[in-house]
C-alpha cells in the first residue's frame, strides 16, 4: 500500500514517526555551509520571498555570532531545516507589535529542507524555538509572513501567533503576527 492511499490517522502517526527524533540545535559554524545551502534550495520556490541577495552567507554568520541560529537535525547529523532570530531595526520598529510584549524578538528565515517539508517540522521547530526565547527571558515573538504563504500561516496559526498588523516593508505583502511566550 503507498502512504497516500493509508488512512488519514496512519498517515498522521508515520510524520509524528518521523519528526519525533528531530531536534533543534544551536547551529555551529560547522553548520553553516549545510543551512546556507537549505536557503538557496528554497530560493525560486513557491511563496518564497527571497532573492540571490538574501539570505546570504554574510546574513548567516551574523546570525550564528549573535547566539541567533538554530538547525533541526536527525539523530544521523542531517540538518533539515533551519531558523533565526533577527536584529531588524525596521521590522522592529514597525507600529503593529505590542508595547507589553517587550522585550521582544523577531522569528526569521525558517527553512526546511524540500524532502523533509509537509513533516510538520516547521511547527515543531517553532516550539523549541519559542522554549528557547523563553529561557532567554524574552516576552514576545513575532515575524512577518507573506499573505499568501498558506502553509507559513497554517503553521504560525497553529502555535497562538494573533494576526497585529500588515506591512510593505522591503517591498512585500506581509501579514504582522506576534504572540507573548
Amino acid at each position: 500500500m503507498i502512504v497516500s492511499q493509508l488512512p488519514n490517522k496512519k498517515i498522521k502517526d508515520r510524520r509524528e514517526k518521523l519528526t519525533e527524533n528531530v531536534k533543534l540545535y544551536q547551529a555551529a559554524a560547522s553548520d553553516i555551509e549545510e543551512i546556507t545551502g537549505l536557503y538557496e534550495q528554497a530560493k525560486g520556490s513557491k511563496f518564497c520571498t527571497w532573492d540571490e541577495h538574501y539570505p546570504n552567507t554574510e546574513i548567516t554568520w551574523g546570525d550564528l555570532e549573535r547566539d541567533a541560529l538554530f538547525c533541526m537535525k536527525t539523530e544521523t547529523g542531517e540538518i533539515v531545516g533551519a531558523i533565526s532570530i533577527d536584529d531588524d531595526k525596521e521590522v522592529e520598529n514597525l507600529k503593529c507589535w505590542s508595547k507589553t510584549l517587550k522585550p521582544s524578538v523577531e522569528i526569521a528565515r525558517l527553512v526546511v529542507k524540500t524532502e523533509w517539508q509537509n513533516k510538520k517540522i516547521a511547527p515543531k521547530m517553532l516550539k523549541e524555538l519559542l522554549k528557547i526565547i523563553a529561557d532567554r527571558g524574552i516576552k514576545g515573538a513575532h515575524y512577518l509572513v507573506d499573505k499568501n504563504h498558506k502553509r507559513a500561516l497554517a503553521a504560525y496559526k497553529s502555535l497562538n501567533f494573533i494576526k497585529v498588523g500588515e506591512s510593505t516593508l522591503y517591498d512585500g505583502n506581509w501579514w504582522c503576527y506576534e504572540r507573548k511566550i
